[in-house]
């Protein structure tokens, strides 16, 4: 048995990140266009040292759209396996909730960081987005309508 220390110092450490889904009147999601990749994604970002991923969740939309909102219920919580260009993580989607015409308009994009928003049709999304983000937002949207939290591992629920 290792000294406690040692133990805490050999556990894996994980990236995480936080996000919310917006939507309209008419269903639509929305999504933001980032300048420093090619496709579109969700408001969101990296949950920083000692931050809770709700606040996080808050802190990005403030950043990325000058929206002060409170997240809403946890929609989905994603474990994503490690890549060429990032260690494996574990991603929280809260429900940002439908947003009236009027709140849309109070949106103010983060300069350098957001090209543009626009809200689409769920049929849309993959167009724009990952196939990773596409799976991750059908869950959401799903767990809305059944009023579950979506459990899921890289967009997929587990087998």
């Amino acid at each position: 048995m290792l000294p406690p220390d040692q133990y805490v110092a050999s556990l894996a450490r994980k990236r995480m990140a936080a996000g919310a889904l917006f939507r309209d009147a008419a269903g639509g999601v929305l999504l933001v266009n980032p300048v420093y990749k090619p496709t579109w994604g969700m408001p969101g970002g990296a949950v920083e040292a000692e931050e809770s991923p709700h606040a996080a969740c808050r802190r990005e939309v403030a950043e990325e759209l000058g929206l002060d909102r409170v997240p809403g219920r946890v929609l989905a919580v994603d474990w994503v396996p490690s890549g060429p260009e990032r260690p494996e993580g574990l991603i929280v989607v809260y429900d940002g909730g439908v947003l009236s015409a009027a709140e849309a308009g109070e949106i103010v994009l983060a300069d350098g960081e957001l090209a543009g928003y626009a809200f689409v049709a769920p049929d849309e999304v993959p167009a724009l987005v990952t196939p990773l983000l596409a799976r991750r937002i059908a869950a959401c949207l799903q767990a809305i309508e059944s009023g579950t939290v979506a459990t899921l591992e890289n967009g997929s629920p587990p087998a």
